[in-house]
């Protein structure tokens, strides 16, 4: 039976939860793979494992559970391998690399910081500060609306407007977080949203970082944020000892 990666840990972290169990139907017994000065918290894997909530969130909840008594490096959800003994070999071979990730995200979590326009807000910013737009859009409306033609360049410059000011404000958004944050990860492409980052925020400052997001919001009316955190820092760990599963793996950017 194929082994399901949870996360991984130093083999001085202290024992987990008795009983503790995992995602599966019924859930899988959770367990400990250890390997020299690392070990490995897994359980069985279904046959069949797919992105179910029920399952999403109990490899959430292990995370918790482990991460409640000390570092834990997160695997993203769908991650497997096909045995124990494979795990403890890539700990054995990556015991370096995953060593020195958990003494570097000690103490930290991540938070998921995704941004995207206010439509009506942007669109009036974007012609406030474009004199070329107003005397288009006031030259149509003189006109009546003005032909055709002139409403399609109108359309295309607004579109090319509003897109440039989204790249504009991802990146002014991210250099203001920075300054809180120990590290930061640009995540893919989400439909919707101009900006996808996380940042990697010691548990200590994570009331400043916040309150760093709180002025972002107040000084750009214009857009609206979403923060999702504290979470196990998922954006900051290189693929653990485990191949995802298919389309389950990564399931969501920071959070399965």
């Amino acid at each position: 039976m194929s082994t399901y990666v949870y996360g991984i840990t130093a083999r001085s972290h202290p024992a987990l939860p008795e009983g503790m169990t995992g995602i599966g139907e019924p859930p899988r017994p959770v367990r400990v793979i250890s390997a020299g000065d690392l070990a490995a918290v897994v359980s069985d894997a279904p046959e069949d494992l797919r992105p179910k909530r029920r399952d999403l969130l109990a490899h959430q909840n292990v995370l918790a559970e482990t991460g409640a008594g000390g570092c834990v490096l997160p695997m993203r959800f769908g991650s497997v391998s096909p045995d124990d003994d494979t795990v403890a070999q890539v700990l054995t071979e990556r015991a370096e690399h995953y060593l020195e990730r958990l003494r570097e995200l000690d103490g930290r979590v991540e938070y998921n910081v995704k941004a995207s326009h206010v439509e009506d807000a942007v669109l009036h910013r974007v012609m406030a500060e474009n004199t070329e737009l107003r005397a288009l859009a006031e030259a149509n409306r003189k006109a009546g609306g003005g032909t055709y033609e002139d409403k399609v360049r109108l359309g295309e410059m607004v579109a090319t407007a509003v897109k440039a000011k989204e790249t504009e404000d991802a990146d002014e958004v991210q250099n203001l977080l920075e300054p809180s944050a120990a590290a930061v990860a640009v995540g893919p492409e989400s439909t919707g949203w101009l900006m996808n980052v996380s940042f990697l925020v010691p548990r200590t400052a994570a009331e400043d970082f916040l309150a760093a997001v709180e002025a972002v919001r107040k000084s750009h009316p214009h857009l609206e944020l979403r923060v999702n955190g504290p979470l196990p820092p998922y954006s900051f760990v290189e693929p653990g000892p485990a191949e995802p599963a298919g389309s389950t793996a990564g399931a969501g950017h920071g959070a399965p």
